[in-house]
């Protein structure tokens, strides 16, 4: 098993602690849609309480990747994706947060 699939089964892991039983089509995809930012540190983690940091969530994957066009269904998503994730949970990884909002906003 290489890397890329390790920290998957990781990401299963982390949405089936949530009572998630993930669909690994779209959160393969999710962990695609991050690029190569899964392998480093800091990066591969959404700082949730870092208003920069959710901008750049909303603008280069909510709207660029995904397409949304609604603000207030953006705003919606992002503050359920940090709900369900936990807003003390330091530890917030990319591609979960990409396959959270991914279920909310449809795409992928």
């Amino acid at each position: 098993m290489g890397r890329r699939e390790e920290l998957i089964e990781k990401y299963a892991g982390d949405l089936r602690n949530l009572g998630i039983q993930p669909d690994m089509a779209l959160l393969e995809k999710a962990t695609e849609a991050c690029g190569p930012s899964i392998y480093l540190a800091d990066a591969s983690t959404v700082a949730s309480s870092d208003p920069q940091e959710m901008e750049r969530v909303r603008e280069n994957f909510c709207k660029k990747k995904l397409g949304a066009t609604d603000e207030a269904r953006i705003d919606a998503a992002l503050k359920k994706a940090v709900e369900t994730y936990g807003s003390a949970n330091r530890n917030k990884h990319r591609a979960v947060m990409y396959y959270l909002l991914a279920q909310e906003l449809g795409g992928l």
